[in-house]
């Protein structure tokens, strides 16, 4: 013996360290799949988990019971099942007993066991006092009837379930989740009525396909009343496979123009969704929110007010940009993972899981049976022995007065058996009476017809189902409930743009010559009365809405974006634009354009050339801008000015010698970048030495008025007056009347409340 232990002491020694540590490395992962991580398919719990419950049932602590101190249970299951961390092991008890994350507690809590917002805010093991819930009665009721193996404890004192003999599929109806060495089990709960209607369905047809049992399980149920918006169809996909993923949404209605949420996704946080909503709303990307209330009291868990800026606020828009920027919207992992009857682990598919639990149940149910059987037989036995005492008790108590051992004397004499003899033995002189033996066959008359019974169901098959099916239903009617995740497909929400955020108001962009830009509310402003700099003074303005994108252009072509609503306001002086942008050295901003993506403006140099385009050709998320308009060299820029109608508006343009044209707009070409055509011919000598320039230029329409500027005066062109300067384009054009020769700016009537 000493010789084997050497040999084996020497061989261990002789191991390389690569097959030492594969072999331990294998046998710690072994460990933490089977005793640790992984839910069993019989009573979808982990060890921990059925050593917690298992000590309450020994400690007494039923439903009915007076609770006592969690220390007192943490302690027995460290001390006799479980030899890890008190906290590890205290915190899986909490979990069974939290409503808001189990959908079926195992264990009633008495005291501070954490709650929704901060699920581990639970108190300490010893402030705290928990029983087993009603719930739990499912699982160990059959314990103490043969049902389930036995195996010794760390130490080997004492024996503990290898598995609680569940009356209902657990590991659907409460799911869990857990990681291993290698692979992980994300099951999430489900209703028990619908998980208990699959079962009978399965168990009436066990050829029923997985698209019928998806009929019963419409999908996972939480502990909340937030949506599942996974579609069907995906649900369907996930319980064919056993992989994939379920979305929450947060439930929310409408009351008195605010918002109210009143249902938050699984394991959500209501403090954290209103913190990562006033977070935007710091950083000035949620200005469709004013305020954020909690209202969340004892009759409300959850009650989350969100009031929005004005009753314009579309609140879908505002939800659906919630949806998925808070966790008002989650995604939830699907792994069917669990550790079969064969002890071994494997992702399956519903319909997998709900057969093996079923023959798990099949199992449990016979085993309940054959030891019920073997007890009324038994029973029966020494009833048979008893009876025949009564009829020769004269007899009997004879031989037990004069016998030293009156056993096998009784046991020779009469045909008895040990058991039978020893049960005679123990009888007390009172069951001796006469009424005793009534008793005895009322008993046996009992017993027997339980005995046939017990025969007949062990011996049927179809018997043991509608045994099965029966205990079933009656479980579901006793701890069933109506849903309450209720399941809505919709697509997943995203983000709205910066813009969409922002309410749709009238504001006026005002340009100052210094390159200072601001946003004045309304388009009833006076951009030229309004405060400027010294030495700074009105440039351009344009009017738009508050939602919209304002495009700057500079003096070299360039188009930059900027969001109008972050423009300071025109109460100040403006913001310099070159905090914003990153125009070209020595460049200088030109002018303003603000409107929809499809508005048309032109765009025009003062040496006569230009072009109309797009508004959304001209936007740029890049700071150094976009090249736009082509600007020859020693050319400037003129201020940008919109086009109503391209079809029929016209085009006026002035010269700085008084020469004045007028042509439609139609002969001018749509680009998107480029340096367009010529609107007014200029000799080019005049043009090459600066001595004449085209110094505003602008589209009408042909039944509006035109107002030209030459300083503090003006002068209205009406449209008959007009007619007489239309020409080619590209011509010179008509000399104006004297004394108006020198234009600054040209204005529809239409637009003049602009100026």
């Amino acid at each position: 013996m000493t010789e084997t232990l050497n040999q084996n002491e020497a061989n261990w020694e002789s191991q390389s360290l690569k097959d030492f540590s594969e072999k331990a490395y294998l046998d710690y992962s072994m460990y933490v799949v089977l005793d640790r991580a992984l839910p069993h398919v019989g009573d979808g719990l982990k060890p921990v988990q059925r050593r917690i419950v298992y000590a309450m049932s020994e400690l007494g602590l039923t439903a009915a019971a007076k609770p006592k101190k969690s220390a007192r249970t943490i302690g027995d299951v460290l001390g006799k099942y479980h030899p890890h961390g008190d906290s590890a092991c205290y915190e899986a008890m909490v979990i069974m007993a939290q409503p808001f994350g189990y959908r079926y507690p195992l264990v009633d809590g008495q005291g501070n066991w954490g709650s929704p917002d901060d699920p581990k805010s639970f108190a300490a093991m010893r402030y705290t006092e928990a029983r087993l819930a009603p719930y739990a009665g499912v699982l160990l009721s059959e314990l103490g009837q043969g049902t389930v193996d036995w195996g010794p404890n760390f130490d080997g004192t004492m024996e503990e379930p290898e598995v609680l003999p569940a009356r209902l599929p657990n590991v659907l109806l409460n799911g869990t989740t857990g990681i291993a060495v290698g692979m992980a089990t994300d099951i999430p709960p489900h209703n028990l009525r619908e998980v208990a209607s699959a079962c009978v369905r399965l168990l009436e047809n066990s050829r029923t396909p997985l698209e019928e049992l998806c009929e019963y399980i419409q999908g996972p149920d939480y502990p909340t009343e937030a949506e599942i918006i996974t579609s069907r169809e995906d649900i369907r996909k996930v319980y064919e496979t056993g992989n994939g993923s379920i979305r929450m949404r947060a439930a929310w209605n409408k009351e008195e123009g605010e918002i109210v949420i009143t249902g938050l996704p699984h394991h959500t946080s209501g403090s954290k969704v209103l913190e990562q909503i006033a977070e935007q709303m710091r950083q000035k990307k949620l200005p469709l929110v004013a305020d954020l209330r909690d209202e969340s009291d004892h009759e409300n868990p959850v009650r989350l007010v969100v009031v929005p800026r004005s009753n314009r606020v579309d609140s879908e828009q505002l939800m659906n940009h919630l949806f998925a920027t808070t966790d008002l919207e989650r995604n939830y992992r699907v792994n069917l993972n669990v550790i079969g009857l064969d002890g071994r682990p494997r992702v399956r598919n519903l319909k997998e899981l709900l057969s093996e639990w079923l023959q798990f149940r099949l199992q449990t149910v016979t085993r309940r049976l054959q030891h019920r059987l073997g007890k009324v037989q038994a029973r029966l036995h020494v009833l048979e022995g008893l009876l025949v005492a009564y009829l020769n008790i004269d007899e009997v108590i004879q031989i037990i007065r004069d016998e030293d051992q009156p056993k096998p004397v009784l046991m020779k004499r009469f045909g008895l058996s040990d058991h039978q003899a020893e049960a005679i033995l123990e009888l007390k002189l009172r069951h001796l009476a006469k009424l005793e033996e009534m008793k005895i066959r009322g008993e046996q008359d009992e017993l027997e017809a339980e005995r046939q019974k017990l025969e007949k169901t062990l011996g049927s098959p179809q018997r043991m189902k509608t045994l099965i099916k029966k205990e079933i239903l009656a479980d579901a009617e006793r701890y069933g409930d109506d849903r309450r995740s209720p399941i809505v497909s919709r697509s997943a929400a995203k983000p709205l743009d910066e813009t969409d955020l922002v309410p749709s108001e009238p504001v006026t962009v005002v340009l100052s010559k210094r390159g200072l830009a601001r946003a004045a509310k309304g388009h009833d402003v006076d951009p030229v009365g309004l405060n400027y700099k010294s030495g700074d003074g009105y440039l351009a303005s344009a009017q738009g809405r508050s939602n919209q994108l304002a495009v700057f252009m500079d003096s070299t072509g360039r188009s930059y974006t900027v969001p109008t609503h972050t423009l300071p306001s025109a109460r100040g002086q403006g913001e310099p634009l070159s905090a914003r942008v990153n125009p070209p050295d020595g460049a200088e901003f030109a002018g303003v354009m603000i409107g929809q993506e499809d508005d048309r403006w032109l765009l025009v140099t003062d040496q006569g050339h230009g072009f109309v385009c797009r508004l959304g050709d001209m936007y740029s998320r890049n700071r150094k801008g976009k090249a736009v308009l082509t600007v020859p060299k020693g050319a400037q820029v003129l201020p940008p000015t919109p086009v109503v109608d391209p079809e029929h508006d016209w085009i006026a343009v002035a010269g700085s010698e008084g020469h004045f044209l007028t042509f439609p707009l139609v002969d001018l070409p749509e680009l998107s970048r480029g340096k367009g055509n010529k609107l007014m011919g200029i000799p080019p000598k005049r043009l090459k030495a600066g001595e004449e320039r085209v110094v505003a230029a602008t589209a009408f329409d042909e039944a509006d008025s035109l107002v030209l500027y030459s300083g503090q005066r003006y002068k209205r062109l009406s449209p008959t007056e007009l007619e007489e300067y239309v020409g080619e384009r590209g011509r010179r054009g008509y000399k104006l009347p004297q004394g108006w020769r020198k234009v600054d700016d040209l204005v529809p009537q239409a637009r003049l409340s602009g100026k």
